[in-house]
């Protein structure tokens, strides 16, 4: 069962699962990335986390995400995570497109999906909840990027990308990154600064609407104007700053797990294409990476994860049919890695990040 997935380790988170396992007490963030429909491949994994891993925790566990990653941890701070994280499944699976969707109509269809995820009280059970601890990050656009025009909107994140080619520091001009974090604000995160950041509560009136700005991809969805608590603006996808994440987190005993669609971590939007571009060695000292090991990717339907193309390339019959192979193959990553943990295989399997 084991082979079904990779688990990677920074120096520090290295030793101590070789030496002490990866007991849930040991953990103190998790992070959630952006990456659309490839969450369906950790969705097996999130049910497993959720129903087992986590369910006796005592101590806060800090969650971190951006865009679809934001939406998957939301639901854990549920007060029934399984049921929230089902209906975010299930409704993302069959929310149905138009052929060539404008961003109004995908805002409108993801609000609805958003609404449903949080039910009728999610929003208060995420704020009343001192455990499990729910932080996002969205962007909030500058300049050209503020407009929902096309043309507007696209000449500013070329310029984005430009800049960004030659320091990720030159985001600033273009985004400040806002921490919409759970209203203890004790997260170990808070204090982030790497990138101009801008850190808000959440709270009842603003819960929808930032987690719809967290996952408001450019040009494909609207921005969000003028949170309720937040500076006023237009906010788009948290993972335009922070994708796959590279920021320092502070020195403390306990681990971060990050559970990913693949070994590569790209740390901001406009980094895809730039193979170089890694996280700092430094930040990822006490990071647990899982995923979805090659043989286990390779044995999917058309040998990939799901992505946003498939959108575009399958009709909605056969997207469904896809992802819902994904989802029910996606159990076995669950299983795998928990079994892994209780037998204390996990402690030679673990690799070097």
């Amino acid at each position: 069962m084991t082979d079904v997935f990779e688990i990677r380790a920074g120096s520090t988170a290295l030793e101590k699962i070789r030496d002490e396992g990866l007991p849930q007490s040991g953990i103190d963030i998790m992070l959630g990335a952006s990456g659309g429909p490839k969450w369906f491949v950790l969705t097996g994994l999130d049910k497993c986390l959720i129903g087992e891993y986590f369910k006796d925790r005592q101590q806060p566990l800090n969650l971190l995400g951006t865009s679809a990653g934001a939406w998957r941890l939301s639901c854990y701070a549920q007060e029934n995570a399984l049921e929230a994280h089902h209906r975010l499944e299930q409704g993302y699976l069959l929310t149905e497109y138009s052929i060539e969707p404008d961003a109004a109509e995908v805002s409108r269809k993801c609000r609805v999906l958003a609404r449903d995820m949080l039910g009728e009280n999610g929003a208060n059970e995420i704020l009343a909840n001192g455990v499990i601890r729910f932080n996002l990050i969205a962007a909030k656009s500058r300049g050209l990027i503020k407009s929902d025009v096309n043309l507007k909107q696209l000449s500013g994140l070329s310029l984005a990308a430009i800049g960004n080619t030659f320091s990720r520091k030159t985001l600033g001009a273009f985004f400040t990154r806002t921490l919409f974090h759970h209203p203890d604000a004790n997260a170990p995160f808070y204090k982030m600064d790497n990138l101009p950041t801008e850190r808000v509560s959440l709270s009842e009136e603003n819960m929808l609407d930032v987690i719809m700005a967290s996952g408001s991809i450019p040009l494909a969805m609207e921005g969000v104007r003028n949170i309720a608590g937040a500076p006023k603006g237009v906010y788009r996808d948290g993972g335009i700053t922070d994708y796959h994440f590279d920021m320092a987190f502070p020195k403390g005993e306990g681990l971060i797990l990050y559970p990913h669609f693949y070994q590569r971590i790209v740390p901001g939007w406009f980094d895809k294409s730039l193979r170089w571009r890694k996280p700092a060695i430094e930040h990822c000292d006490k990071l647990v990476l899982v995923y979805p090991s090659e043989s286990f990717v390779s044995k999917l339907p058309y040998g990939k994860i799901p992505d946003r193309t498939d959108f575009k390339t399958f009709s909605f019959d056969e997207r469904v049919k896809s992802w819902q192979k994904v989802i029910k193959e996606s159990d076995r990553l669950g299983d795998a890695f928990l079994e892994a943990i209780e037998t204390g295989k996990i402690r030679q399997k673990v690799k070097p990040l």
